[in-house]
């Protein structure tokens, strides 16, 4: 079982962005030195949700303050970059760190983004197998040219290629796509990508998706042992405490804000209409189905996840308090005292 941090950055209430961020960077570090397996980089433009716009260029910073841990984005949206300079970004990030970068994409929202890049409605909506499809190729081939409804060039040559790598490193970097839908599933699963799931979803809800991977991998052609061997990722929340209450009484008192904040000042380039879940019953759905408790509360709740899932990688938010101290404290124990009760 790999256990990671899932940073977002988010700007609490009565927080500057500068100190979201030093809190993204000082908590990555503390996760190399409590052991963690990997740090997991969120995306966010235009709100306190999170406070980092590009999680490759922070990836970059994170991989030269560290020598262990694996650095992975989740996700670098794919339809508001491009899939060739996203792709040199990954493989050059890939080669000097020695295969310890994941490179995590995801289709993002109808964000008001969409306008502001340039990219359109259509790059979300439509554009995504396209997009992806142009990655996967950037950091596979030699040569890479394109004629595509949205992108078309003359082939040209793939500068660093991955497999130039040291140190042992895999022929390139990991690509993990994350999935809030069917479509996303049947889409990952057709080109062998693990899939990143979201905090929001249950054990039943990332347990069905996962068995809709397994069948359209088999149908797609891939091979039994590789379905069977896929690293899919869930994300979740973790916090620890002395006592369950207490753990869930830090997420219940500062998370509500933060979402009302951070999620509320989401806007759609369509006009669309978008509810918003409730801050404080989202933060409590929260704390019930992920590892929210004592540190045997915590080791449990993981162990069950994946055997009702299947998941064994984790990228958990360790955050939730808002304050640096206490996000350093929660992951200074989750690596002396749940690690050691995981199998």
């Amino acid at each position: 079982m790999r256990v990671g941090s899932f940073v977002l950055a988010g700007q609490y209430p009565g927080q500057g962005q500068g100190e979201a961020l030093h809190r993204a960077v000082r908590s990555a570090e503390a996760a190399e030195e409590a052991g963690l397996d990997a740090v997991w980089l969120a995306e966010h433009h235009f709100v306190p949700y999170g406070t980092c716009p590009s999680a490759v260029t922070l990836a970059a910073l994170l991989l030269g303050r560290t020598r262990r841990i694996g650095v992975g984005t989740a996700v670098s949206v794919l339809p508001t970059a491009h899939p060739v300079a996203l792709g040199e970004q990954a493989a050059l990030l890939h080669v000097v760190s020695e295969g310890r970068f994941s490179l995590g994409v995801g289709r993002g929202g109808p964000w008001v983004d969409l306008e502001v890049f340039g990219a359109g409605l259509a790059a979300f909506e439509s554009g995504f197998p396209e997009s992806l499809d142009l990655l996967l190729r950037w950091l596979r081939e030699e040569r890479v040219g394109a004629a595509g409804p949205r992108y078309a060039f003359r082939e040209v040559a793939v500068v660093p290629r991955p497999e130039e790598a040291l140190g042992g490193a895999p022929a390139g970097p990991e690509v993990v796509v994350a999935c809030t839908s069917p479509a996303s599933v049947r889409l990952a699963a057709a080109r062998g990508l693990p899939m990143l799931l979201g905090m929001h979803a249950d054990d039943e809800e990332k347990a069905g998706m996962v068995a809709l991977w397994r069948r359209e991998a088999l149908a797609a052609g891939r091979a039994p042992q590789e379905v069977a061997g896929a690293a899919h990722v869930s994300a979740g929340v973790l916090q620890i405490a002395d006592r369950d209450e207490d753990a869930a009484q830090v997420l219940t008192k500062a998370m509500p804000g933060w979402f009302r904040a951070g999620l509320g000042a989401h806007v759609t380039v369509d006009g669309r209409h978008r509810s918003m879940r409730d801050p404080v019953a989202y933060t409590e759905f929260l704390c019930g189905i992920h590892p929210v408790g004592r540190a045997q509360t915590c080791a449990r709740r993981l162990a069950a996840t994946a055997e009702r899932t299947g998941i064994s990688r984790f990228a958990l938010v360790m955050e939730g308090s808002g304050d640096l101290a206490a996000t350093r404290e929660n992951i200074r124990r989750a690596g002396a005292e749940l690690l050691p009760r995981l199998p």
